[in-house]
């Protein structure tokens, strides 16, 4: 295998380290990656060659699973570019931020109908969308690491309220 394991995920599947990425591409490098490295491959040529390419099949995955999550290959460039999310110590946000937060929560938690449950979403749905935008502008075109940052942490804040949202909105469609 002429493959480097010190390979950031971009350079394993050969592709622009950039926030903008193909989808169909990045599956499609998987695809040949997994083709080229699978264990099966290995199977003639014994037992080290096989864990070998097990570890590499693993690698593999691993920068495909971060690669195709927008939220994951957002904080991956940051970090490869010295600036950490941090996220379990590291939750400073900027006030409006958090106070949004808390009156979405707040609104979820009183939630008496399904218009109010709808009006949680679109507004939760925007915010995402909005920081998605900035944080492709912050990556790509200013190249703003700490900014970039702060965004993917505020998305991981939207990413535990989606999760919330859904299950809401999963339980009162039981009932």
């Amino acid at each position: 295998m002429s493959l480097n394991l010190q390979s950031t995920d971009f350079e394993l599947f050969d592709v622009p380290e950039r926030f903008a990425q193909d989808a169909d591409a990045l599956q499609a490098r998987w695809k040949a990656l997994q083709r080229q490295v699978h264990p099966d491959r290995f199977a003639a040529q014994g037992a080290a060659a096989q864990r070998m390419a097990a570890q590499w099949s693993a690698r593999v995955n691993e920068a495909y699973r971060r690669l195709k999550n927008p939220l994951q290959r957002a904080a991956y460039l940051c970090e490869i570019n010295g600036q950490g999310i941090d996220a379990e110590r590291n939750t400073a946000m900027p006030a409006a931020f958090l106070e949004r937060q808390m009156q979405l929560r707040e609104a979820l938690e009183n939630a008496e109908h399904p218009d109010a449950l709808q009006a949680i979403e679109t507004e939760f749905t925007s915010m995402s969308q909005q920081a998605f935008s900035s944080l492709a502008r912050q990556i790509d075109e200013q190249q703003d690491w700490l900014a970039a940052a702060q965004t993917v942490r505020a998305l991981m804040f939207l990413d535990k309220f989606g999760t919330e949202l859904a299950r809401r909105r999963a339980t009162d469609a039981r009932h």
